[in-house]
């Protein structure tokens, strides 16, 4: 018996869908600039829409349980910044104190934010410029981190004291306090955003230098989406600092704190939401 058209013509409409929403998302994605720069000096790479591995594969050396590798798909493209958010572009924000201000070079990247503190200065942003600004998710962190790679590290599966800023302080982890010198850069301090090469999708310091905020509340993957923006005693960290270990910068490494906590280690940087 003949199948009637319509039900054909039914058919492929089903089967074509998902192959249009991708060329959809493609389609949308490529009609963004590349990058941007904003009224601040901010600059902002495209993330285009895509799947990787998130977390560590069992064999990954200093893997924690927490890292447990699953597929996640990153639905809508997003402009990353390709830096860490400076003290000159806190200072064009928040404004400067006289009592207790922030001190150092203007383009390092701004530490002892709160994820509290990093709300206001997105919410400030978002009132003065009209656009959508935010922290990223936990998973687009740890995408943009990868930019297309598998390894530990977006360049592999080693680290040294060239590739990113860790291991800078005299009292604990020293292992790149010489070469840090040798570059003309302060010891026992984070550097100037962007002083080590960027990753392949040119982000700067996704690897150490500060921790990063991320939006999300801190959990397991498999209890909780790596979406949730409910209210917890638990925000997200990642990409280690110049105080840590090397192994603290890896791709897949979590670490948290509470949402007021302010520590001379850890700043963040945005996102800026796809019109």
């Amino acid at each position: 018996m003949t199948q009637p058209r319509r039900t054909i013509a039914r058919d492929i409409l089903i089967l074509a869908a998902p192959l249009f929403c991708i060329l959809l998302l493609s389609a949308r994605a490529e009609g963004q600039e590349k990058t941007l720069t904003n009224s601040l000096g901010m600059e902002f790479v495209l993330i285009e829409p895509g799947s990787f591995m998130m977390g560590s594969p069992e064999e990954e050396i200093h893997r924690n349980v927490s890292e447990k590798r699953h597929e996640v798909e990153i639905e809508n493209a997003f402009y990353f910044q390709t830096t860490e958010v400076t003290l000159k572009q806190w200072w064009a924000v928040m404004g400067k104190k006289w009592l207790f201000p922030r001190k150092g070079p203007k383009d390092s990247p701004v530490t002892k934010v709160s994820w509290h503190d990093c709300q206001s200065f997105i919410n400030r942003m978002n009132s003065r410029t009209g656009e959508t600004y935010r922290l990223p998710s936990e998973a687009e962190w740890e995408y943009a981190c990868r930019a297309g790679t598998e390894k530990a590290y977006s360049w592999g599966d080693e680290i040294d004291c060239s590739r990113a800023m860790y291991a800078n302080n005299e009292s604990k982890y020293d292992q790149c306090v010489s070469y840090v010198r040798s570059q003309d850069l302060e010891v026992n301090s984070p550097a100037p955003v962007g002083s080590y090469a960027p990753n392949p999708w040119g982000l700067y310091d996704m690897h150490g230098n500060v921790w990063e905020w991320c939006r999300d509340c801190f959990g397991s993957y498999t209890s909780m989406t790596e979406r949730g923006t409910f209210e917890c005693s638990r925000r997200v960290r990642r990409g280690g600092s110049w105080f840590s270990h090397g192994s603290a910068l890896r791709c897949a490494n979590r670490a948290y704190a509470h949402p007021s906590s302010k520590f001379k280690t850890t700043g963040f940087r945005l996102v800026k939401e796809v019109p």
